[in-house]
């Protein structure tokens, strides 16, 4: 069972994190593979040595299949950039995933006001 306190702390760390990632992501990378990019959240694991980073990127399938590969390539700039913001020895492992549910969350809501138009 984990500690209140530790999971306070762990809680804050991931919302730093995303914070400072948005930041990096919006205009410290030059890479051309990177288009658009919205941090939604930030899973850390519980020993705070890795981070699932989900990020909603724009455009087409191609676009964010680049994106992605550009943020797979930018990992060890983000990491560095994060332990001396955040004053951290060993920033943990980042793994970026792309996050889908506003994709779904369009499409329920899609299918909830065809069920409210056809029902009396």
């Amino acid at each position: 069972m984990e500690r209140r306190g530790q999971k306070y702390h762990r809680e804050r760390l991931g919302e730093a994190l995303r914070e400072e990632v948005e930041t990096i992501l919006e205009g410290e990378l030059k890479d051309p593979r990177i288009g658009l990019v919205n941090v939604s959240r930030v899973q850390l694991a519980e020993d705070a040595r890795s981070a699932r980073i989900f990020v909603v990127p724009g455009g087409s399938e191609e676009e964010v299949e680049r994106t992605l590969e550009g943020l797979a390539a930018a990992v060890g700039f983000i990491r560095h950039a994060i332990a001396d913001r955040l004053h951290l020895r060993r920033a943990p492992e980042l793994f970026f995933q792309l996050d889908r549910s506003p994709a779904h969350e369009a499409r329920i809501n899609e299918l909830l006001n065809r069920v409210k138009k056809h029902s009396p």
